[in-house]
């Protein structure tokens, strides 16, 4: 019998509640997933064979949790003795699509298609597109294949949130590709990701034989992260479960913070439409964080009208107040929140492991990552693209090592054609093959008369042009005449045309932008590099807090900088690989993906109007999301916060005026202090004048 002693009474009431339709509304740090094996568990005890049991979750991770946990609290089964015999039952956990797959692999044939269908992966979505706009496009028209993917990806889950905003020219061709690209699978026999449940609805209500099937098989369904699921999900748990009714969601209305991507918060909202029968259990204490913590976040989301009504209680203490800091630049905020944590690792024994540093977007990792790395802080970023892992920041970065040693094969192989110049891969395979056979570099060959006169005039004038432009432009590099290195990687983006394609290969204007900035941003740190810094070396132990690029002596080259520039990201990167393994780093991490994780100390940037709430937020009427997802960052911490906001900010290199946001202004003022950033020291909040007023004084 599984112990549900150990539960709390709230726990308790909803692990025992098996039969008919419940809805554990579950906030955040409440023990959700002990509740859902513990209910597990007990379903069996009662008597429901395992097989008929299905746990549906998000992530393949958090299914294999589940049963990992199921199992330790069931009676270890005898050891088998022949191992050809069958294993016992165990409940099926499994996340939506991989539940599909093994109805459609059973049943698939009714619809038409063969039984050893095959599931496209995203890159192969995007040959089957790129394939259909090859044919359709008209000449020297381009279209970003990831666009299109997710407008059809879109168009298939029936989300329609933002459609207001998207292009209308690509919004049609992507309404004109999808008979083509649905077509193109089917002659492969193959579905996409969506496909796996829109084709399991289809088989539902045109086999109705194979909907009791699935019922009967699976007669207690449980559903995790109810809140995050779509409009076809909701569909296909609706059709299993409306005639036994024995449907469990577990979920947090307060923490659907993915509405972007189809999800639907009215399948939580509204349960009592479908299930007017539906057991209500809260779960509302707080096994993670500071009563401090729970009554801020209480008091931001209260603020969000339709919502269920839940209170977080902790019987953790009152815990530190959430400390508050305004900066003059995002640059400041950056270097002094890696002060503090390493001032915290020294002084109070904190290590990089407790501490985590969570921001709104993507493009806010930049300045970040480099005053960790200036800092000689290890770090690893979640929920996004490593600054330096960028697609346009290799392509820069490759560009800046041909210009430094043209004989680098893997990075002139990467820019020969970025953009395109002629250099297509039948060009460049066969000047590899010839590299191959004259063991030498591919430089080498494109430089040789014998081998690109072999080509095809079009061809070998392509070949001519970039050898031309990589001689002349390094010529620049290395002659003596460049006096700033910003200046010539302008000159030679621009020649390029780089940058404007870069813009425009984006589904939006702010995508495209934002791509430029990254390369932007490191050019501006090619030109920051003129004093060498205090520390640096080369011998053992001089591991500082250098700058990539820092440390060039004033009378340096500017291709001796470059040369170190490249150097120090190269070390960097391995050190960061070493470090890494011995799994002792800051955590680096956006809001969107930190639901569901933790941390000791929690620094939350940027909060920004325009930032958090997204300037978006307003025309796609979405504020209550972003205050959510506000509520989210602050749940993630358990002993400490930290929430800092910025005077000014840079965009495209210049710096822009912000105002803190407004999210802000809905902080008691009895749990924060307003931290000096001079002294770093609390400074005592005045109580006649409201905290948002002092925020903005601040500004002055």
């Amino acid at each position: 019998m599984v112990n549900l002693n150990t539960l709390n009474p709230q726990q308790r009431l909803a692990a025992e509640t098996i039969h008919g339709p419940v809805l554990i509304l579950a906030g955040a740090g409440t023990g959700k997933t002990r509740v859902i094996t513990f209910r597990i568990a007990h379903l069996m005890d009662k008597g429901v064979a395992p097989d008929n049991i299905l746990g549906v979750t998000f992530t393949n991770k958090a299914a294999r949790e589940m049963q990992e946990r199921v199992s330790k609290l069931l009676p270890r089964a005898p050891r088998r003795r022949d191992p050809n015999a069958e294993r016992p039952p165990r409940p099926t956990m499994c996340t939506f699509h991989s539940l599909c797959v093994r109805i459609l692999r059973e049943h698939i044939e009714k619809l038409g298609y063969k039984r050893n269908f095959v599931i496209y992966d995203t890159s192969d979505q995007l040959g089957a597109v790129r394939k259909i706009l090859s044919h359709i496009s008209t000449k020297g028209e381009k279209t970003d294949p990831s666009a299109i993917l997710s407008l059809l990806s879109r168009y298939k889950n029936g989300g329609s949130r933002a459609a207001a905003l998207d292009d209308p020219s690509l919004t049609a061709l992507a309404e004109h590709i999808r008979k083509h690209y649905d077509s193109a699978l089917r002659a492969c026999n193959a579905v996409d990701f969506d496909d796996l449940i829109l084709l399991t609805l289809r088989l539902f209500q045109e086999h109705p034989d194979a909907l009791e099937a699935c019922r009967a098989k699976y007669r207690y369904v449980m559903v995790d992260e109810y809140q995050d699921t779509n409009a076809s999900q909701f569909k296909l748990v609706n059709l299993l479960t409306k005639e036994h009714r024995n449907l469990c969601v577990v979920g947090d209305d307060d923490q659907s913070i993915y509405g972007w991507r189809g999800a639907e918060i009215s399948n939580l909202l509204d349960m009592e439409k479908h299930y007017p029968e539906v057991k209500v259990v809260k779960l509302e204490q707080n096994y993670r964080s500071t009563t401090t913590i729970l009554q801020a976040a209480n008091a931001i989301i209260k603020h969000n009208v339709r919502r269920r009504g839940k209170s977080l209680w902790s019987e953790k203490g009152q815990g530190e107040k959430i400390q508050l800091h305004t900066f003059s630049d995002d640059e400041v905020e950056a270097r002094t929140v890696v002060e503090g944590i390493e001032f915290a690792r020294v002084a109070r024994h904190i290590p990089w492991s407790h501490q985590a540093i969570l921001f709104r977007t993507n493009q806010q990792a930049r300045v970040l990552e480099t005053a960790l790395r200036q800092g000689g802080v290890r770090y690893h970023l979640i929920g996004g693209q490593s600054y330096f892992d960028r697609r346009e920041v290799k392509d820069f970065l490759a560009y800046l090592k041909v210009f430094m040693n043209p004989n680098d094969d893997i990075s002139l192989l990467r820019i020969a054609n970025v953009p395109a110049r002629g250099l297509s891969e039948v060009t460049m395979e066969r000047l590899l093959g010839a590299s191959h056979e004259r063991s030498v570099s591919v430089y080498s060959v494109m430089r040789n008369p014998l081998v690109t006169t072999t080509f095809m005039a079009p061809a070998r004038k392509a070949i001519e042009a970039f050898v031309e432009f990589i001689e002349r432009t390094r010529g620049m590099l290395h002659g003596g005449h460049c006096t700033s290195l910003q200046t010539w990687a302008d000159a030679f983006l621009e020649e390029t045309g780089y940058l404007n394609e870069v813009r425009h290969s984006e589904k939006t204007l702010e995508a495209g932008d934002n791509r430029v900035r990254n390369i932007k941003d490191l050019i501006n740190i090619l030109e920051r590099t003129e004093a060498e810094p205090e520390g640096r070396g080369k011998g053992k132990g001089a591991e500082t807090a250098a700058l990539p690029g820092e440390g060039f002596h004033k009378t340096s080259s500017a291709a001796e900088k470059l040369q170190v520039f490249l150097e120090d990201l190269t070390l960097d990167s391995d050190r960061a690989e070493e470090k890494e393994v011995e799994g002792e780093f800051v955590t680096l991490i956006t809001m969107h993906s930190c639901k569901g994780l933790e941390f000791p100390h929690v620094h939350i940037v940027g909060m920004e109007d325009g930032l958090l709430p997204h300037s978006r937020s307003i025309l796609e009427g979405t504020m209550d999301e972003e205050r959510r997802l506000f509520y989210v960052a602050i749940t993630r911490a358990m002993e400490s916060l930290n929430i800092s906001h910025c005077a000014t900010r840079k965009k495209y290199g210049q710096a822009t005026t912000c105002m803190p946001s407004p999210f802000l202004k809905e902080l008691p003022m009895e749990l924060v202090e307003l931290a000096d950033e001079k002294a770093k020291q609390p400074v005592t909040v005045n109580t006649g004048k409201s905290l948002f007023d002092m925020m903005r004084s601040s500004l002055d």
